[in-house]
């Protein structure tokens, strides 16, 4: 049995399955969906040159002949241990002639499947539409600080304690600035990363407090949507001030990997040529190669991120002076989890 299905209908169904091919998957898909091709790219591409050199007849021919097969093979194998009352839902690009062969076929075989009404398009002019409204029907708490003041540990522990978190830079895969890159974990797209800001968006309850980290409007490779940014740079802001000490402390934990490998941080520092000049770029990477990591954390943090950070966030963040002010002992998760405390206690 099959039946259509729209956006609003996902939370019924025990699964979500893309049946496009693994490069439309990889560029952007239904938050939690999980990916089996009916065709893949190189079929895709077979089928597509098929139809144009030859005969659409030709080319519906031996298309259906590899979704027959790869819908077996899905049956046969991810699909075999799945319970009699499983429910499913089935998209493709519109909604067409992918995702309605594998529901007819799952329909057949007793399960009740459904097919999303419009498939990825309509998926994603919904996204679109949203993300242009969804931002400003919420309570943001803005959480602010200096490079390496744990705002990101700060939303985590806000997070345990059973508070609302958008955390972007865990969306991006990025933490945001020059050396936010983090090693062997790639970004994703950018029509991805909407899909998960829209998924949480979706999630949240817009009576209770959101708490986000103040970002710039790009984190790595990613964009930010507008109406988000313009949203948060409207909103409460909670501020949170670290010795400098403190800052080097930490950040020497999170990016350990470049100090482990010195010659890629100094790589990395060269593209600040045009804003610090040769000498002192040269200085900051013989530091990293003769390990003086405090002298050079506290000089980047110093002469290069703290005055961007005070020009951007006193330009952007009119409630900034008014927010609520924290001073934890220590940057540790357990003077986080006290502070996330404090913050909701306050709330």
């Amino acid at each position: 049995m099959v039946k259509e299905a729209n956006l609003a209908q996902l939370d019924q169904f025990d699964e979500i399955i893309d049946v496009r091919s693994p490069s439309e998957f990889a560029e952007d898909h239904i938050p939690g969906a999980l990916n089996f091709p009916v065709l893949d790219d190189d079929e895709r591409a077979r089928i597509g040159t098929l139809h144009k050199q030859v005969s659409p007849f030709d080319a519906k021919k031996a298309g259906a002949a590899l979704v027959s097969r790869n819908i077996g093979r899905h049956l046969e194998q991810a699909f075999a241990d799945k319970p009699k009352n499983w429910r499913p839902l089935v998209y493709c690009w519109r909604g067409g002639k992918r995702s309605g062969a594998m529901a007819h076929v799952l329909g057949q075989v007793g399960w009740h499947s459904g097919q999303l009404d419009g498939g990825y398009k309509a998926y994603r002019r919904q996204v679109l539409e949203d993300l242009q409204t969804l931002p400003a029907r919420f309570q943001w708490r803005v959480v602010c600080g200096a490079t390496g003041s744990g705002k990101s540990r700060l939303l985590q522990a806000l997070h345990a304690a059973g508070a609302q978190v958008l955390d972007l830079e865990d969306l991006a895969n990025h933490r945001g600035s020059l050396l936010g890159n983090l090693p062997g974990t790639p970004q994703p797209g950018q029509k991805y990363f909407e899909s998960l800001i829209w998924s949480k968006l979706h999630g949240f309850d817009p009576d209770l407090p959101v708490y986000v980290e103040a970002e710039s409007k790009k984190i790595g490779n990613v964009r930010v949507p507008e109406t988000l940014i313009a949203a948060m740079w409207q909103s409460q802001c909670i501020r949170i001030e670290a010795s400098i000490a403190q800052r080097v402390e930490l950040l020497k934990e999170e990016y350990a990997h470049f100090l482990a490998d010195p010659d890629e941080l100094g790589n990395k520092l060269g593209f600040l040529t045009d804003l610090h000049g040769k000498e002192r770029i040269t200085r900051w990477q013989h530091m990293a190669q003769q390990d003086e990591w405090d002298t050079l954390v506290a000089e980047l943090l110093e002469q290069h991120y703290d005055p961007a950070y005070t020009r951007s966030t006193l330009k952007h963040y009119p409630l900034y002076k008014e927010g609520l002010i924290l001073r934890p002992q220590s940057l540790g998760m357990e003077a986080m989890q006290a502070a996330a405390k404090e913050i909701l206690g306050s709330a």
